[in-house]
């Protein structure tokens, strides 16, 4: 499963990457040494990976990215490996640090050869193509070294990026080459880790190439590490469970009440002084068998949650809501109260196609088909730029949004800091009722009295690393929603989350 221990924590747009990479070359870093450096960098982690394979195919295009290349086949012909580099675009057209870095690997005695040729049978393959500044669709000669690459069958290095993929929002421009390793430069790309990026990526390596890249350029996202985001604060000795919120969970309708249910579970773990549940009565049962400690409710009418959103510290609306006139009357009575809450699921359909600014004290977590029907757009148009969905989320309706999905994404309306970006979490997660277990835990921090920008930080980078957590004990395949709450619990029983 990804996990990157290993990278900085803000991470910059390729405009600002570039600026970065001027930026240090003006202070005495030249061009040509940070080519070399990338070079040495990409190697290093080539044989680390596979050492044994002692034959590289390097396929350059025509910028710094195809500099990189060349001087990476020189390294491994210089070792001794069998070495073929292929110029997919003219190498003749190459300049200033590429231009060097071909007649380097010139110099070494490097084959080079031009495209199209037949790729080898064994070995590793390098993508030096396309670098950054890739902003439309991939197009002839590229397109075919790149199926030819991902028809191979061989081990892939990617040079910075997957040549097709955009460096800002992971979407794939066309076509992309699928990586089993990317070594990135200067800055991490925000397009590694979200959307299509970590599966056209692979294993993510960061070589920064100088002691420090980051002054005075602004960054792109952050990403969401344990001990830079709020926490609970330690409980004192004299503590009473009227200290830590009263949280309102409204849900479960007919054939749903599973999911009010893994919420209401997960609200309780994660530290919520009192958890109520307004759900069908036919519910009840099932959920006082279960959860005890719950104060469930059976609710036919909105009327009826007058006095229980009266002692409410803060309320979930959504895990399994549905969508029919009932639904429709509790989340309407739970919105006019103002009370700091979690819209999620069909409480998200519900309001899409509405102007309504929810407030600050609102979190919505839709998935990228709901963010789509909220903005009125479609699926594919919030995939192909998740960065600016989640910021358009967050101003559109006034609140703290988060974009689920890989590498998902947290912003608010406030715009006072950095969206943030989780880089954990895995494949096993896509089950059943995880959404809903994020949900109770959202709540719960709200009820706590956490603002609704940090709650959300806050539950998306533990839930994602309760996941993880799930995983490395029994393997991704077969994890439970339930299976993370008591890893959830373990998280923020953290000295660093508190």
């Amino acid at each position: 499963m990804p996990m990157h221990p290993e990278l900085p924590r803000l991470l910059y747009s390729a405009a600002a990457t570039r600026e970065l990479d001027a930026r240090i070359i003006a202070a005495g870093t030249p061009g040509f040494e940070l080519m070399r450096r990338a070079a040495v960098a990409v190697w290093r982690e080539l044989r680390s990976r596979w050492p044994q394979a002692r034959q590289l195919t390097v396929l350059c295009g025509g910028g710094n990215n195809a500099g990189d290349g060349y001087l990476i086949a020189q390294l491994a012909h210089l070792a001794g490996w069998r070495v073929r580099a292929v110029a997919v675009s003219p190498p003749e057209r190459l300049v200033g640090d590429a231009a060097l870095a071909l007649a380097a690997a010139r110099d070494a005695g490097v084959p080079i050869e031009a495209w199209p040729v037949a790729l080898p049978e064994d070995g590793v393959l390098v993508d030096a193509l396309l670098g950054t500044g890739l902003d439309r669709p991939v197009g002839e000669p590229f397109a075919g070294a790149i199926a030819a690459i991902n028809g191979s069958g061989l081990p892939v290095v990617a040079v910075d990026l997957p040549s097709g993929l955009q460096a800002d929002t992971g979407a794939v421009l066309g076509c992309a080459v699928r990586a089993d390793l990317t070594v990135t430069f200067i800055a991490v790309k925000p397009g590694l880790l979200t959307a299509q990026g970590p599966d056209q990526a692979g294993q993510l390596r960061f070589a920064a190439l100088v002691e420090s890249t980051e002054q005075g350029v602004r960054p792109m996202l952050e990403r969401l590490e344990l001990g830079h985001q709020a926490g609970l604060a330690p409980r004192p000795r004299a503590a009473h469970k009227g200290m830590f919120g009263h949280l309102l969970l409204i849900g479960g309708n007919r054939g749903m009440g599973g999911a009010i249910l893994l919420a209401a579970q997960t609200a309780l773990r994660a530290g919520a002084g009192k958890v109520s549940v307004a759900t069908r009565a036919e519910h009840l049962g099932a959920m006082l068998t279960r959860c005890p400690e719950v104060m469930a409710h059976g609710v036919a009418d909105p009327a009826q949650l007058a006095p229980l959103l009266d002692q409410a510290t803060a309320v979930v609306v959504g895990p399994g809501l549905g969508r029919d006139d009932w639904a429709r009357g509790l989340l309407d009575s739970a919105l006019q109260r103002g009370l700091p809450c979690i819209l999620d699921a069909d409480a998200l359909n519900l309001l899409a196609g509405q102007s309504v600014v929810l407030g600050q004290a609102t979190v919505i977590t839709p998935h990228p088909a709901e963010a789509a029907r909220l903005l009125g757009i479609s699926t594919a148009q919030v995939q192909a730029d998740r960065p600016w969905a989640v910021r358009e989320l967050a101003e559109r309706f006034g609140c703290t949004a988060v974009l689920k999905g890989v590498g998902s994404l947290v912003a608010d309306a406030a715009g006072e800091r950095l969206p943030g970006l989780c880089s954990h979490g895995n494949p096993g997660m896509a089950t059943a009722g995880m959404v809903d277990v994020l949900s109770g835990l959202v709540g719960a921090l709200l009820a706590q009295r956490m603002a609704a920008p940090e709650a959300a930080r806050l539950a998306v980078l533990v839930h994602a690393l309760a996941g993880d957590r799930a995983a490395r004990e029994q393997g991704e395949l077969g994890i439970l929603a339930s299976d993370l709450v008591e890893h959830i619990r373990y998280y923020l029983n953290l000295r660093n989350c508190r």
